[in-house]
């Protein structure tokens, strides 16, 4: 799968990261904030259980579970 990654700053500089499927918009719930795109065209392989470069844990069930993916809590920087 591809996925599209958008960035927000945080407090204290830490990031958020936000990955949506390839060519989707984000999802409504996640509109409120400022977003800025990162990259596209991110490949996830089917097996690939984080993405270490945008501290995303279990994308693809993420993904599934909601439309998207996103940085957690303890995982920003």
């Amino acid at each position: 799968m591809r996925v599209d990654i958008y960035s927000r700053e945080e407090a204290q500089g830490k990031h958020t990261y936000l990955a949506v499927p390839e060519g989707k918009p984000i999802p409504e719930e996640a509109t409120s904030t400022d977003w800025h795109a990162e990259a596209q065209q991110v490949e996830i392989d089917d097996g690939q259980d984080t993405l270490p470069k945008y501290h995303i844990d279990k994308p693809l069930a993420q993904i599934s579970d909601k439309g998207y993916a996103i940085t957690g809590i303890s995982q920003q920087f």
